[in-house]
């Protein structure tokens, strides 16, 4: 195998272990914000449109599951 042969093959699974950190951050991100709506949603945060309203209650748990499942997947690799 040629060094450039090694080369690419070192970049590239370098660039797909960066992407699978920030694919985890951004799950991170995401399902603190799902847990920001749900906390909104049930009123314990005031000060917002969203506070003591029935769709961050439902929707806010959603969106952190899906969130959590952003990062275990982009953690956890293949």
């Amino acid at each position: 195998m040629s060094l450039a042969a090694v080369y690419a093959k070192r970049t590239r699974s370098g660039k797909i272990a960066i992407m699978r950190k920030t694919v985890g951050v951004l799950g991170l991100l995401v399902a603190l914000f799902g847990v920001l709506f749900t906390l909104q949603g049930f009123g314990a945060v005031q000060g917002s449109p969203m506070s003591n309203t029935t769709t961050w209650s439902v929707l806010g748990p959603i969106i952190a599951l899906v969130g959590v499942g952003l990062a275990i997947g982009g953690w956890r690799g293949r």
